[in-house]
């Protein structure tokens, strides 16, 4: 049977959709350039008088003029755009894709070390799905990408975003490991000291069965 992690959805699927909704931003003001339509009330047509142009005063801008015009998105913004619906697409996979998916990443990723190829192979080899976990492996695959200037492209800044999450989650499982780790201490320090009142009983109650026994003998 087919079991998809739920954690899965957590990290890639909402990072996913916060990142590509702030990246499409700017593709959705670029095609609002349209200008508004100005209602007119029915009636008969008046004319109207020829309007008289205003002199334009020294230092005084131009409203429309001032208006800054959205610049399209660039290419380093469409290729981290079509990354984060490809990783929001994992979460939905079965164990066996996963694991083809990440076979095709390492393949890629050997034939050509690109940003893209080197965080869609770290997002894979963190997911349970796809086989063992290999998160400093990831680690440094994000590192790569991300570098000195995380905030240098949209892809660098995904690479950040993504180094950010695993880092903590690993940090989180280490301190799991340690309460886990202490709690199993003083379990075993609690047996130890059942078996040693345990031995001291039967100890106590040899003892005893064995002064009675020389008494009886006695008489």
């Amino acid at each position: 049977m087919d079991v998809r992690s739920p954690a899965r959805a957590g990290a890639v699927g909402v990072l996913a959709m916060a990142l590509a909704c702030a990246l499409t931003a700017r593709s959705e003001a670029a095609q609002l350039t349209s200008a508004i339509p100005i209602a007119q009330a029915a009636g008969p047509i008046v004319a109207q008088a020829t309007p008289v142009p205003q002199p334009v005063l020294p230092g005084q801008a131009n409203p429309a003029a001032s208006e800054p015009t959205p610049s399209p998105v660039n290419e380093d913004e469409q290729q981290t755009i079509a990354l984060l619906v490809e990783l929001q697409r994992f979460t939905g996979e079965s164990n066996e894709e996963l694991r083809r998916e990440l076979a095709a990443a390492i393949q890629a990723l050997n034939r050509s070390r690109t940003e893209p190829n080197r965080i869609r192979a770290a997002i894979l080899l963190t997911l349970p799905g796809a086989g063992p976990p290999d998160d400093a492996r990831a680690i440094a695959l994000l590192e790569s990408v991300s570098g000195k200037t995380p905030g240098a492209s949209p892809m660098k800044q995904l690479a950040a975003v993504l180094l950010a999450q695993i880092s903590e989650r690993m940090r989180g499982m280490g301190e799991e490991r340690k309460k886990s780790a202490a709690a199993q201490e003083k379990l075993d320090q609690l047996r130890a000291v059942e078996r040693s009142l345990l031995l001291e009983r039967n100890r106590n109650a040899g003892g005893a069965g064995g002064g009675g026994g020389g008494g009886g003998t006695g008489r």
